[in-house]
């Protein structure tokens, strides 16, 4: 906190730096006036206690802000250890064959071999092997995941751990360079630029303190035009009151607390612009899979053939789905199992046949011959060597029009029905949905489904609209459509082909368990890699600006109060006129400017606690918005000036007297 004294640091913030300049002056003022035995010394010394308690308060509200996003950094950097590696000359090198190497002299482009037990040295890429890894001391979370070569899920982060099985890595980044030695700067905040908004309120309070400027010189020379005397303690004092010390103080904290709310939850952010374009957001881009609907498609429903029992049916797919470690092999027997609430028992001496690609069935063979086969419709039918019946040939042309996936249950050669696989939409989304409408925002699902199947998921889950057979050409060309009509965009996703659109998109979010090019490409990055963190991210960058445009309006209606609070007291001595302006009757001129003194302190120390946490955010319309600002802050920011400086003036001179 005291190393934000600094005049460098606090010139950064143009009103606290105002007010410091104001508490060296009035300090040094005072210790004069005390040793030259001329009055109004301890008076100055009062006054210079609060001034300093001001500024004192405004570097605690940033310091304090601060620390929370270093309390993460710390233990992102306890993740960082100097470990030996295997190093291998090439990809298809033999293990035995690695280099031990301590970690912090690898390079990009090496190839690392990392077994069970391991700890990953550096951001890497999977070349070959599966393996599951444990990033708790990235994300948190408990549960490891799976990394394998190829695909989006082919990148590891250093820091992790090789829970199971062996990978060969190549090294992606080089030494300092790796994404957690820039979560590190990030979260610590050395990286954090001012937000366009963030500047311009900048600018208006700096516009206001030079217009204070002018009103306390003015004031200066009509009391002395009239008679009176204002030290230049007194003005000093009656210029920080007057000025938007508030929201000046509390500015900083504002901005970081939104940074560290993120944090809180996980998400990383580059800048703190991104979570103020957050809080903008016009259109967001949701991907289908994984973020709308759970991703895998789940069984709904049994359909039997014309003349089969639904209990016989159930039995088979069960029993054909027991040798089916696939997710929707588990669906299916968690289906059946919900409808019955019993299912058979395993025959002893049964044989399990595995799916494969080139069959595409999987299930059981009894041990009395009898063979239970479960798998595609083309698949089955060759498998049986006949027709559907024309019943069950219409279930399973219904459900490949709504976007389902048919599979067809036989026993030997006789078909006997269908399970309804879909892509379950996500409990709950629907009314995420509504909420988001509810604010402004459009939700656009993006989906590489064919328009049939994104039609009936979109109508489903309840967004807006749809993009469907996407490619990354059409996704850059959609947020480039939005952004030319004055929106804002977000988008989230984790591959390569994500990479162009996240850097297009005025806030683009990366998974954490996504490709290093979708990470270099977004200004967020998620550490739980759940997209559907993306709402809750738009959450916190309204309640970021919500917060300030709440905190603004009390400053200025505060700063307006304490304008009309004290100046009839400071000059109804020079003015009489102005008697009946002092409505609040304060003691003395020196008690008035001591009391706007100790309100102005005091006021930033008890907004403190609100900055940080933010104004709680709830989905309305900006004008419903500008209307409770203008009621709860707004109002309360011109009655509480005249409460509490009125309260204080009070003890002071109940001090005085005792």
């Amino acid at each position: 906190m005291f190393t934000k004294l600094n005049p460098r640091e606090l010139s950064k913030n143009p009103v606290i730096f105002i007010t410091a300049v104001v508490s060296v002056l009035t300090t040094v003022l005072a210790v004069i006036h005390l040793v030259t035995g001329e009055p109004g010394g301890v008076f100055g010394l009062e006054v210079s206690l609060w001034l300093w308690l001001a500024v004192l308060s405004a570097t605690f509200a940033e310091a304090l802000a601060e620390g929370y996003g270093k309390a993460r950094a710390d233990s992102l950097r306890s993740a960082k250890a100097e470990t030996p590696v295997r190093l291998l000359a090439s990809a298809s090198a033999a293990p035995d064959s690695a280099q031990i190497v301590p970690s912090s002299s690898l390079r990009a482009g090496q190839y690392v071999h990392v077994a069970a037990g391991d700890l990953i040295p550096t951001d890497a890429e999977v070349v070959e092997g599966v393996a599951s890894i444990d990033e708790s001391a990235i994300t948190g979370e408990s549960a490891p995941v799976i990394r394998e070569s190829g695909g989006d899920r082919s990148s590891v982060t250093g820091g992790t751990r090789v829970v199971s099985d062996w990978l060969v890595l190549r090294v992606t980044a080089e030494p300092g360079g790796s994404f957690l030695d820039r979560m590190i700067a990030l979260v610590e905040g050395a990286e954090r630029q001012k937000t366009p908004n963030e500047i311009a309120l900048n600018i208006l309070l700096a516009g206001l303190s030079l217009i204070f400027v002018l009103v306390v010189v003015t004031l200066r020379m009509f009391a002395g035009y009239s008679g009176a005397t204002l030290s230049v303690i007194s003005l000093g004092a009656l210029f920080v009151t007057l000025i938007p010390t508030t929201i000046g103080g509390l500015l900083s904290a504002i901005g970081i607390a939104g940074m560290s709310r993120l944090i809180k939850a996980n998400v990383i952010a580059k800048s703190g612009r991104a979570v103020e374009a957050a809080g903008d957001v016009d259109t967001l881009l949701l991907d289908k899979t994984g973020t709308i609907t759970f991703g895998n498609r789940m069984a709904d429903a049994l359909i039997p053939a014309p003349g089969v029992l639904p209990q016989d049916l159930s039995a088979a797919a069960w029993l054909a789905s027991q040798a089916d470690d696939t997710p929707e092999g588990k669906s299916i027997v968690t289906l059946v199992e919900a409808q019955s609430r019993s299912h058979p028992e395993l025959p002893a001496g049964a044989t399990a046949v595995p799916f494969t690609a080139q069959t595409r069935l999987s299930g059981l063979d009894l041990p009395d011959g009898t063979r239970i086969r479960k798998g595609a419709v083309d698949a089955v039918r060759r498998l049986t060597g006949g027709d559907l019946p024309a019943a069950l040939q219409t279930r399973v042309d219904d459900i490949a029009r709504s976007g389902g996936t048919p599979l067809l249950v036989a026993s030997d050669t006789r078909v006997l029905g269908a399970i309804h696989l879909k892509d379950v939409v996500k409990p709950g989304v629907r009314d995420r949905f509504a909420e988001l409408r509810a604010m402004g925002i459009r939700t656009v699902m993006i989906t590489g489904d064919n328009p049939l199947t994104a039609a009936a998921i979109a109508a489903e889950a309840g967004v807006d609209d749809f993009l469907a057979e996407a490619t990354p050409e059409m996704k850059l060309d959609l947020i480039r459509k939005e952004q030319s009509g004055g929106r804002l965009v977000a988008m989230c996703g984790d591959g390569s082909n994500d990479a162009p659109a996240l850097a297009q998109a005025d806030v683009g979010v990366a998974m954490n368990s996504g490709t290093t090019a979708a990470k270099e490409a977004a200004n967020l990055i998620d550490l739980d890699s759940d997209p559907t963190k993306l709402i809750e991210i738009v959450m916190v960058g309204k309640q970021l600006l919500i917060s300030r445009g709440a905190l603004t309006t009390f400053s200025i209606a505060n700063d307006v109060a304490k304008y009309f609070a004290i100046l009839p007291a400071i000059l109804v001595a020079a003015y009489p006129g102005l008697a009946s302006l002092n409505v609040m009757r304060l003691a003395s001129p020196e008690s008035a400017i001591l009391s706007a003194v100790i309100f102005n302190a005091l006021v930033i120390v008890a907004l403190i606690p609100l900055a940080l946490k933010g104004v709680a955010y709830r989905p309305s319309s900006a004008a419903d918005l500008l209307r409770r600002n203008l009621t709860i802050y707004g109002a309360g920011g011109l009655v509480v000036p005249f409460i509490g400086i009125k309260a204080i003036d009070l003890a002071l001179v109940a001090l005085h007297l005792a």
